[in-house]
């Protein structure tokens, strides 16, 4: 393993990545960077020993989404509380075509975190598995079972057949190990799925 650059070099390539991949899992961009820029300064704080490890991405991505994962439980008592206070709000109305963020936006929570993790941050299956904190069965079924639920909705929002449509998805992430790939509208900022 090569030398790892300074901080700086690290946060200005991990940040944008992290930050896209929470906003997609959490659906929540607040919340996902306060969970980013956290992970970062624990990272900061202990960044002789990060830096040693074998990996800190890894190290990274696993502390930011326990964050998240705490702030999101937080976020569900206060709305749960002031649900109770306050009349339901009125529904949205429904946008007449698909987006496909908007389509991952719509996977249960175990699902949308395996989609961003492999296809915003580009880790594999078993990286998917470890920082997720589940076997790399699970993960490999999260995955599988968000492609057949994103299937059809995708079919409507694009006339691609469903390889292309995926090969789509995977491309308008940015590759975590050197950024080969072109980022989405809007992730290149950390502001993916802003909308809604």
């Amino acid at each position: 393993m090569g030398t790892l650059p300074e901080f700086d070099a690290w946060y200005q390539e991990q940040h944008p990545l992290v930050l896209a991949a929470l906003t997609v899992a959490s659906g929540r961009p607040d919340v996902a960077a306060d969970a980013t820029d956290e992970a970062f300064v624990r990272a900061y704080e202990r960044w002789e020993r990060v830096r040693r490890m074998d990996s800190p991405g890894g190290w990274l991505y696993k502390v930011a989404l326990n964050d998240l994962r705490r702030r999101c439980r937080r976020q569900a008592i206060e709305r749960e509380l002031l649900r109770r206070h306050a009349p339901p709000p009125a529904e949205a109305p429904v946008a007449s075509a698909v987006h496909v963020w908007d389509a991952v936006r719509s996977l249960p929570t175990r699902q949308r975190t395996a989609v961003a993790l492999r296809y915003i941050l580009d880790l594999s299956e078993g990286e998917v598995a470890r920082v997720m904190g589940v076997t790399r069965g699970s993960a490999s079924a999260s995955l599988a079972t968000a492609r057949r639920t994103l299937e059809p909705l995708l079919a409507d929002a694009e006339p691609a057949a469903p390889a292309a449509r995926w090969r789509g998805l995977a491309s308008a992430s940015t590759s975590a190990r050197g950024g080969a790939r072109a980022r989405p509208r809007g992730v290149a900022a950390g502001a993916a799925v802003h909308r809604g």
